[in-house]
């Protein structure tokens, strides 16, 4: 398990993360110069060069996003303008895309973080600019909640790319759009101008997801693990049943994909947070404040213990828990993770995301349970610290990626495996990129007696 060191502190960070910008400006500035946007959206590394993977466009929000955080976190003012006009060509199509489950990923990256900066007065915008920034997220939350597979009981879940059958783990972080969609006094119409409350899908979503993707130790089935999580639940649409567990990108549906537990424990950390914001009147439709944020806190704390059980004690997970490779690493769990053996790839994205999660879930828990907020707290500092230095901060001038050692399609045999090693290594993705200045920033924010938020504006 993660060997957490109870002595970091946001402050003492501080150096790891401007090395961290520092490093980000260079490679923002590499692929900025070489990508063509007409060989689509990166999305990983080859040899130390973006390439695309038609698969669904989830990733652009991550590459126009990069700059943005950038500048939140170093003032750069070319770093904001290359964000902005790239949002402003490139991201209309995201706004209103009906096909994908995505949209707290690409556009709460690009005009979530936009108007965040503007409206803090952090960036400079004209009263224009901000509704600009607003009506993309008002249409984009709206977009995304018409996604929509009903379920018996007035419940249902925003469907994957994979079809009205399909929940992903992965959408809870994508409930972001939603949220902000809702703040922002925004409602989805539906047939004979009916209000469809994004907030209520929000939470019919997230309450289907961890009945559903997320084990909690109850006896469920038997290999009911409590904080394990399958990437993909399958429902029979013709009467709303569910089915059975699946995957999409990890080694079965009763592993772990780690990223996918990365994307629970984030996706339901943060929206505590937004939650707990909310005045009880506008909660007690949907089953009271209290009530809410139990079974948040729920799934929350269920995914974190776990991921701190199961992962290296560097804090940098394997990418699935159950990958047969494993096997053959005796004591894997008691030492550093090791991206250069013989058996089976880790994922830095995952840690990247797992680590603002924990950060989140123990600022949430600081004054009802400090000692378990610490806990949490200090691990996704030990997990930052690891990540903002080599082997993992990309340091290779001609390397366009920053994060290094993740992993996008085990099963599918898509990330490159370099020449003399036998697993996948050495290459980045747009997500861990992100993810990887998205935590950054939050623990700058921290260090300065701040606080970052996707909803704080």
């Amino acid at each position: 398990m993660i060997t957490i060191d109870q002595t970091l502190t946001p402050a003492s960070l501080l150096p790891d993360t401007q090395r961290l910008f520092a490093t980000a400006a260079k490679k923002i500035a590499l692929l900025n110069r070489a990508w063509n946007p007409a060989k689509g959206t990166p999305v990983f590394t080859i040899e130390g060069h973006y390439t695309s993977r038609g698969w669904t466009e989830w990733t652009q929000g991550f590459q126009f996003g990069m700059p943005i955080l950038a500048y939140a976190a170093t003032g750069d003012k070319k770093l904001l303008a290359l964000g902005r006009e790239n949002t402003r060509r490139h991201m209309a199509t995201h706004v209103s895309h009906t096909g994908v489950h995505d949209h707290g990923f690409n556009n709460v990256s690009t005009y979530g973080n936009l108007l965040h900066l503007a409206r803090a007065g952090l960036a400079p915008a004209t009263a224009g600019d901000i509704d600009f920034y607003e009506l993309a997220l008002k249409i984009s939350g709206a977009v995304q909640a018409a996604r929509w597979t009903a379920l018996p009981g007035g419940t249902g879940y925003i469907y994957s790319f994979n079809g009205p059958h399909s929940l992903f783990s992965d959408t809870v972080r994508s409930l972001r759009a939603l949220a902000l969609s809702h703040r922002l006094g925004h409602v989805l119409m539906g047939e004979r101008d009916r209000k469809i409350p994004l907030l209520a899908r929000l939470l019919q979503h997230a309450g289907t997801t961890a009945r559903h993707n997320v084990y909690l130790g109850k006896n469920r089935d038997a290999y009911d693990v409590r904080g394990r999580v399958a990437h993909e639940s399958i429902f029979n649409i013709n009467d709303g049943s569910y089915r059975c567990p699946s995957s999409q990108q990890g080694y079965s549906p009763f592993t772990t994909w780690t990223r996918g537990l990365a994307w629970i424990l984030c996706g339901y950390s943060e929206q505590l947070e937004f939650l707990s914001t909310l005045p009880d009147a506008e909660l007690k439709p949907h089953g009271g404040k209290s009530a809410i944020l139990a079974r948040f806190l729920e799934t929350a704390r269920a995914t974190a213990d776990f991921h701190l059980a199961q992962t290296p004690a560097d804090g940098i997970p394997y990418w699935d828990t159950g990958a047969p490779g494993l096997a053959h690493m005796g004591g894997y769990l008691d030492r550093p993770a090791e991206p250069f053996n013989d058996h089976e790839p880790v994922d830095s994205s995952a840690a990247a995301i797992s680590a603002q999660g924990l950060i989140r879930l123990a600022n949430y828990l600081a004054k009802k349970q400090p000692k378990a907020a610490a806990r949490y707290m200090a691990a996704g500092l030990t997990t930052a610290r690891t990540l903002f230095s080599e082997p993992y901060l990309s340091t290779a001038p001609k390397h366009q990626g920053l994060l290094l050692h993740s992993v996008y399609h085990r099963p599918n045999g898509w990330d490159h495996i370099p020449r003399g090693q036998k697993i996948p290594c050495g290459e980045s993705c747009m997500w861990g990129d992100y993810h990887a200045m998205e935590l950054a920033l939050l623990i700058q924010r921290m260090a300065g007696g701040k606080y970052y938020t996707f909803y704080s504006f």
